[in-house]
């Protein structure tokens, strides 16, 4: 037996896939086109283990994807594959229809004819899992609720209308042709592998670097912060045992605003990887002016999930990033392999004082 992983080398896939081998036995094709967040390099503990088999490739290649599903006949599907920065999407959108919204058809389409093929006893045990974001339901006020899976579908920027439109045809693939899928929602992941964009890592990066860290407007829009393992064992869970055509909310229970995100990392830093100077890293915030758009509040409630599967996250965010900054301190090489001037230009362009 097999799974096809689509975006195993992007930072929840390459997590996942770690992770999965710690648990499973069972064979991993991980299908993942490299864009700039897809490293190969997370992946390089498993370069000569046979249950993972890597393949350079599109999820929009219907040939590339029916010949991997038609050799290895796998009972699932788990798709990570996705462009997921909201900056990006701003400034270049059409790598986000592309991708989230064409890319998951096309993935549809061809499990939709190789589910058809399977004896009926198959067909009842495969899952498609679409791993989907909390940005779909818009932004919350302070006094608003946590998303919970009923919730309406208010995305705000491409990247997450790009997400909302997939999700739309997952769940219509669903009830046209029964295809067996499953939705995730998860909220902010951190944790190892991530790319020098997102928050957590881009602060972490820059305060070793003696660099300004640039806070989007006053700093206080909130998110609510899983640890990327966590996620990870969620997933594996509904995998497991979630309903064909449901929806489950991933969260961590950790709303945290991005400016006490940013003075815990400095804090923790203080303690491990001290200045030279001896001044703290929180002298090197600099506010910077707002993303269009930027959503407010963002908060999962994860009830669901914990009720009728039985997950709840294992880390606390004091846990988790802790675990996250040690990981960056003793993975440098991993860093600087990653911080090419590319990404140094796209900072200079999305965080204008």
């Amino acid at each position: 037996m097999s799974i096809l992983i689509t975006g195993g080398a992007g930072f929840i896939g390459s997590n996942f896939v770690l992770d999965w081998f710690k648990q499973h036995e069972e064979t991993l094709i991980n299908l993942d086109k490299l864009t700039y967040a897809g490293n190969i390099e997370n992946l390089q503990s498993l370069e000569e283990d046979e249950r993972h088999r890597f393949v350079r490739g599109d999820i929009g290649d219907k040939n590339l994807v029916n010949a991997l599903l038609t050799e290895h006949r796998p009972r699932a599907i788990v798709n990570f594959a996705a462009e997921s920065h909201v900056d990006r999407s701003i400034h270049g959108p059409e790598d986000f229809i592309r991708t989230n919204v064409v890319g998951t058809f096309h993935l549809l389409e061809t499990a939709r004819h190789y589910w058809n093929t399977l004896p009926e006893e198959r067909k009842a045990g495969f899952r498609f899992l679409h791993v989907s974001t909390d940005e779909v339901y818009g932004s919350l006020s302070e006094e608003d609720p946590a998303f919970c899976e009923t919730d309406r579908y208010e995305p705000n920027s491409p990247y997450s209308a790009s997400k909302a439109a997939s999700d739309h045809l997952v769940r219509a693939y669903h009830h046209t042709y029964g295809l067996p899928v499953v939705t995730t929602h998860c909220s902010n992941n951190y944790g190892p592998y991530h790319f020098p964009e997102k928050l957590i890592p881009l602060v972490i990066h820059h305060a070793l670097a003696g660099k300004p860290l640039p806070i989007y407007g006053d700093g206080r829009q909130i998110r609510d912060w899983l640890y990327v393992k966590d996620h990870c064992s969620a997933i594996r869970r509904v995998l497991a045992a979630g309903k064909a055509g449901e929806t489950y909310n991933i969260g961590g229970w950790n709303e945290k605003a991005n400016l006490d995100v940013v003075h815990a990392l400095c804090d923790i830093l203080d303690e491990l990887r001290p200045r030279s100077d001896g001044r703290p890293y929180r002298t090197q915030i600099t506010f910077v002016k707002d993303r269009p758009g930027h959503d407010r509040r963002y908060a999962i409630d994860a009830t669901k999930l914990e009720r009728e599967l039985g997950w709840k996250p294992a880390e606390t965010f004091e846990s988790g990033i802790r675990k996250t900054v040690q990981w960056y301190l003793d993975n440098p090489d991993w860093v600087r392999n990653v911080t090419s001037g590319a990404y140094r230009d796209w900072i200079d362009k999305h965080y204008v004082v």
